[in-house]
Formats: C-alpha cells, structure tokens, sequence
C-alpha cells in the first residue's frame, strides 16, 4: 500500500472553477460553474491517466471520501474535470501533479475523445498513461490510498472492490490492450 504525506483538505468544489460544456464533438457551447455542471449533468471534458511502473504494474487509488462524484470509490486512473480554457494536456499533467505528485513525466495518449454517459456524469474524456518509478503523494486530500497492481491480478480486483463507472469503462478496456 502506499500512503500519501501532507496535509489533508477539504474540498469544496464551487462556482469559483469554471468549467465548459460541450457537445459530444468538443465544441464549447457554454461556461459555468463546476457545481453548476454536476447539478445539471452537462457534458463536460475530463481526463484519465494510467499510471505505471516499470515492472507493468498500474497504480490504483482510493477517492476521498470528501469527492464530489463516487467518494470512497478505487479508481484505475487519476485525473478530473478540464477546466474552462485549460489544453487537454495541460489538464492531464495538472491532474497527475495534484493527485498523485507525479510531475516531469511524458503524456502518452491511448485515445482520442471518448464519451461516457451514466445517471450522474455526462462526459467527453481523453486517456494517457504515464510509467512512474517514483514516490506517490497526495497532497491535496483527493486521494487517501493508492497501490500498485500487477496486470493479471487487476481484473480481479475490479469484481472486488467498488471502482468508478467511468474509468471502469473507458479505461480498463485500453489498459488491458497495452
């Protein structure tokens, strides 16, 4: 298991991050707050990064129970909502940093837009995966747990634990083609 270091925060995700809705094509059709979008289920862009050490094996990580969307839940990837005028890059290596203090990293792509659609998310989402040998912290109290997961054991795991729809399907499916 490993454990993150630094202070733990609340978060409060309010009108103060802006983020764009979209339609399923990317075009912008609007600016708003983030509680705004979560209350109204807008499409909006987010990112997805697979981290992986050198031996293949994929870091997983347990979602603060302070989230606003599936807290408490394991994820496959680490990332979040692109905020308004924020690059798709920019968005993912941000998202890397904060969560898991993985910084000065290569981004490599696993796919184009993607779109994802359930009860609670309506999403347009890019995936990359990362390889990191170094230390994992989480400094910004968005992750509370995190461990490393050989390959063959991680669909078992997925039948196991409660992970989030969204990186469920769109994720595992690029991560067990790699």
């Amino acid at each position: 298991m490993v454990t993150g270091t630094g202070p733990r925060e609340e978060l409060v995700e309010g009108d103060d991050e802006r983020v764009e809705v979209v339609d399923r094509s990317g075009r912008v059709l609007d600016v708003v707050g983030r509680s705004q979008m979560r209350a109204g289920r807008l499409r909006h862009r987010c990112t997805f990064v697979v981290v992986r050490n050198s031996g293949g094996e994929v870091l997983v990580h347990r979602r603060s129970p302070d989230k606003d969307m599936w807290p408490n839940r394991w994820d496959l990837a680490v990332g979040g909502v692109v905020q308004a005028g924020e690059s798709w890059d920019d968005a993912a290596a941000r998202e890397l940093a904060e969560e898991v203090g993985v910084v000065g990293v290569e981004l490599v792509a696993l796919s184009g837009d993607l779109t994802y659609d359930d009860a609670d998310v309506s999403e347009l989402a890019r995936v990359w995966t990362v390889s990191w040998d170094g230390p994992v912290t989480f400094d910004d109290g968005e992750v509370v747990a995190a461990e490393w997961v050989p390959l063959d054991e991680l669909g078992r795991l997925l039948g196991r634990r409660s992970f989030v729809a969204d990186s469920v399907a769109l994720v595992w499916p690029l991560i067990d083609s790699t």
